[in-house]
């Protein structure tokens, strides 16, 4: 197989489990779910997705239904940190990484200005 159709593929495989984790946030009800599109900026993955959830349980409801999605649909495992107090989880699902945060964290944090795109950051809803 050619190289450019291993990495079409590849991309594609990219958008599809981008698209899998912005419905599964959707389906449980994240609140102000944004996309960062990561590729050619940086090295860690293609996108970086943050969101928000109500409570810890909401937080860790939805980071435990995102990774069994992603296992089942795209079936790649995935690394998850923070899960035990649920104030933030990281979902790393290697061209994708997810946070997760209570509202209170996530702004103390504010992840979308540090990764300097402020007010510009395109919202996945």
């Amino acid at each position: 197989m050619p190289a450019s159709a291993a990495a079409a593929r590849s991309d594609s495989e990219v958008e599809r489990l981008h698209n899998l984790i912005l419905a599964s946030l959707d389906d449980d009800q994240a609140e102000e779910v944004v996309s960062i599109p990561l590729a050619g900026k940086s090295t860690i993955a293609d996108y970086m997705v943050i969101a928000s959830g109500r409570s810890t349980r909401h937080v860790a409801s939805m980071a435990n239904k995102l990774a069994e999605k992603i296992k089942a649909d795209m079936g790649r495992l995935t690394r998850i940190e923070g899960l035990p107090t649920a104030d933030w989880v990281l979902i790393d699902a290697a061209d994708v990484i997810v946070h997760i945060f209570r509202p209170e964290v996530r702004s103390f944090y504010n992840l979308e200005r540090m990764w300097g795109f402020g007010d510009n950051v395109d919202s996945a809803n």
